[in-house]
């Protein structure tokens, strides 16, 4: 097999589309793929466009000379005069049937003697398919990404609105107690009882307040383990209520509840003696 032959094997044998071109810009020799693409695509005679004039071809394609075959024509030109090594360009080639992409290389051809530039089309479709699938993919995430944040900040909008209706609804069921029923208690505190009924009406008295007084949430806040009876006891100090009345409320001795007094200041941290055990527990409101 000559060298010719050879060369001829080799481009006939490549994917690529590949036309060589004269200084005029005449198709002087395709190769084989060339040739089927133009029978696929209707060219009944002269599939191998030898002698048709490339440039003119690009003319009646092109609508503006910055559309993509106006952009190929002058990149052909740019290889010729030299003032490219090499031209790149990508560009749609759609049919009704289906999408297509090629990439268009024009290269000086390397011989001396004459001056010839080699245009190649190589179908890149399949990498195009692939980016535009990445891009749908892309703008799928960022349209779930903006549905999530969207949600996100409903939620928080959610969890803001149920924080401020169950601080209404406690203000609301502390203003009524303190209102509507701690009057009718204290007064019958100040009514003829017996000593049972009396101890029965603290006890209430304290058990209302402590489940509408605020600082008690505050209270568990400060990550502290108390009794029943410490939690009661700090209840009565914080209403101002002495040591003897927490006493006959809660049916202890007096030394007793100095006990819980003290054991209140040093689980609550009140080292300090010049801390009023009352104004701390005031102060978590």
């Amino acid at each position: 097999m000559s060298r010719e032959d050879l060369y001829r094997v080799v481009v006939d044998s490549l994917s690529a589309h590949v036309a060589i071109l004269d200084e005029q810009g005449v198709i002087l020799e395709t190769n084989d793929a060339w040739q089927k693409y133009a029978r696929k695509n209707g060219m009944k005679d002269g599939y191998d466009c030898v002698g048709l004039n490339y440039f003119a071809i690009c003319q009646a394609a092109s609508l503006d000379p910055e559309d993509d075959a106006g952009r190929v024509a002058h990149g052909i030109r740019q290889v010729m005069q030299g003032e490219l090594d090499e031209y790149l360009h990508q560009y749609p080639c759609h049919s009704p049937d289906e999408k297509r992409w090629y990439a268009v290389r024009v290269v000086p051809y390397r011989d001396k003697q004459v001056h010839r530039v080699i245009v190649t089309h190589e179908n890149i479709t399949p990498i195009m398919l692939v980016q535009e699938e990445l891009v749908r993919k892309e703008e799928e995430i960022r349209s779930q990404a903006e549905r999530l944040e969207e949600t996100n900040i409903a939620l928080k909008v959610l969890l803001r609105q149920r924080d401020e209706d169950k601080s209404r609804i406690e203000e609301t069921i502390y203003t009524n107690v303190d209102r509507l029923v701690l009057p009718y208690v204290e007064r019958l505190k100040q009514s003829r009882l017996s000593p049972a009924q009396h101890t029965l009406v603290e006890i209430i008295d304290t058990n209302l307040r402590e489940i509408t007084a605020p600082f008690l949430h505050s209270l568990s806040n400060l990550k502290v383990i108390l009794t029943p009876q410490e939690i009661e006891v700090a209840g009565m100090v914080r209403s101002g209520r002495s040591s003897k009345e927490i006493a006959e409320v809660l049916n202890l001795s007096v030394s007793g509840v100095d006990f819980h007094r003290k054991s209140l200041r040093r689980k609550l941290g009140l080292t300090n003696d010049s801390t009023n055990l009352r104004s701390y527990l005031l102060s978590l409101d």
